[in-house]
């Protein structure tokens, strides 16, 4: 069992660097490739503003790369700061989607929220849980079927509250997607689509950073995300390395 592990996690970190590698190579080749072309004789105005245009899209998907892969690294080490205060979790999932709506508009993705109307107040990093649900509502808009519906639910408990996610996959399905959580993992197995492979570990990090939980969930096509976050702040500076209270936020650095 243990060489069977050892085997596993040596092919893990060989995948993780080709697709690492994969990934970088990309948008750094076009960059390339279209200063060369800035640079030869003849070139008309028309194409230079369209092969800048080219290059600053290349530039921000290598930068936000580069941003993420640092993200993922301070979490997996222990090394980031975990910021609490009181923040709407009903308003924050109302805000993700409407700023998410051009691009699921694009992806012909009819999205339907559902939030209790009464304000939901929980104790959570604000910025970190934003990304949350950023990252799982854009990979509705990559990975869904075009023409279908996405759900995204927020229930309340007197313990928790729980971020359900659910939409139709473009692709077939395996039973277990537990592995799309690992690093540079895509849904999209031939990397055709732009992205990290990093948003539903950015998720898992995160969530768990603040002493929650993240689970995916299939049935069929249907593709399930499911966030879960306790409502309590007891106990919370047991958990880290570190905790102090700043400006009304508790301050904590992750296990």
């Amino acid at each position: 069992a243990a060489v069977e592990e050892e085997l596993k996690s040596r092919n893990m970190k060989t995948e993780l660097i080709t697709n690492v590698s994969h990934d970088l190579k990309t948008p750094l080749t076009a960059i390339i490739t279209y200063v060369n072309l800035l640079k030869e004789e003849g070139t008309t105005e028309e194409e230079r503003k369209s092969y800048i245009e080219i290059l600053d899209r290349k530039s921000l998907r290598l930068k936000k790369l580069i941003e993420d892969l640092f993200e993922i690294s301070k979490a997996a080490s222990g090394n980031i700061q975990i910021r609490r205060q009181q923040v709407d979790l009903a308003e924050m999932v109302k805000q993700a989607v409407l700023e998410q709506e051009d691009r699921l508009a694009e992806a012909q993705i009819d999205c339907r929220v559902s939030v209790p109307e009464k304000r939901v107040l929980i104790f959570l990093d604000g910025e970190k849980t934003y990304r949350i649900l950023e990252n799982l509502i854009v990979n509705v808009s990559k990975y869904a079927l075009a023409g279908t519906r996405a759900w995204i639910t927020l229930r309340e408990t007197v313990d928790d509250v729980e971020i359900e996610v659910k939409n139709t996959s473009a692709q077939e399905l395996a039973e277990d997607c537990s592995y799309l959580t690992e690093r540079f993992v895509r849904g999209d197995s031939s990397r055709n689509t732009e992205g990290s492979g990093l948003g539903l570990a950015i998720v898992k990090s995160f969530t768990e950073l603040q002493g929650g939980s993240f689970r995916i969930e299939t049935d069929g096509d249907l593709f399930k995300t499911i966030v879960r976050l306790k409502k309590e702040t007891e106990g919370w500076q047991e958990k880290g390395t570190e905790a102090e209270t700043e400006t009304g936020a508790i301050v904590c650095k992750g296990e």
